[in-house]
């Protein structure tokens, strides 16, 4: 056994025992309130007598789970703690101030303050050593919250199929889908950049033949732009028969 098994077994045992003596004390102190509650006008209605101290000790009852909850979560419940310790202390209380009875204060002998004040007080201070425990055992470094990285992987995590990787498509080759199939497609070559003096006799054939200026920028290597202000100088130095330079630009536009 682990030193860790051993800590959890002790504080399980030890936990036990708490809640065994906070049960028995509890009890003891709820009938001896329920008897002050018959000495002080409730003694007619024995069902009265015994749920007057529900009022009182619910709030113990009540604060004190929610502490338990709290503890467990690593947390800190304020208003459990008050409701815990209002209820506590008026319980030790009213069983401490419920003992003279019908009885002179000066006759009652201090050992019966102290028999009646130990049942709430060992109640409160085992409790209060329970949520102690808890609290350390939550805020402990070393145990375990949730999955670690050495923890054995989810079966179901485990059982996820991968996603597939897709293939790669060649450098030198542009992928083509026909009917769900990939067509290995060569790149076109790029054309070779004309000389200075071709490419301007090439935008002069192509101005003389009617091409558009994107086609004459293609067939010369050169940008739209440089081609325009080509054709603009040709269309008014030596327009093309019935055809203005407006009508060329118009034609390119088309």
């Amino acid at each position: 056994m682990s030193r860790q098994q051993m800590e959890r077994t002790a504080l399980l045992v030890a936990a036990l025992v708490i809640l065994a003596l906070t049960g028995l004390a509890f009890w003891l102190s709820y009938a001896h309130l329920a008897e002050v509650a018959g000495q002080h006008g409730l003694k007619a209605s024995p069902i009265r007598q015994w749920a007057w101290p529900a009022t009182l000790d619910a709030f113990i009852v009540g604060g004190e789970l929610l502490m338990l909850r709290a503890g467990l979560q690593g947390r800190t419940d304020w208003w459990a703690i008050t409701a815990t310790a209002v209820g506590s202390v008026g319980s030790i209380v009213l069983n401490v101030a419920g003992v003279a009875g019908n009885r002179e204060a000066a006759t009652v002998p201090l050992l019966d303050y102290v028999v009646a004040a130990v049942p709430p007080t060992a109640a409160l201070l085992a409790f209060g050593l329970l949520m102690r425990q808890i609290h350390a055992l939550a805020d402990d470094p070393t145990v375990p919250q949730g999955n670690t990285p050495d923890a054995e992987p989810s079966p179901v995590v485990a059982e996820v199929s991968p996603t597939p990787e897709l293939e790669a498509a060649p450098a030198d080759a542009s992928p083509l889908v026909v009917c769900g199939e990939h067509l290995d497609v060569p790149p076109v070559p790029p054309r070779p950049r004309l000389g200075t003096e071709e490419a301007r006799a090439a935008i002069e054939r192509a101005w003389r033949d009617g091409l558009s200026i994107r086609e004459a920028a293609r067939v010369s290597t050169r940008a739209a732009s440089q081609v325009q202000r080509v054709y603009t100088r040709l269309a008014a130095e030596q327009p093309i028969e019935g055809q203005t330079a407006i009508e060329v630009d118009a034609a390119d536009a088309a």
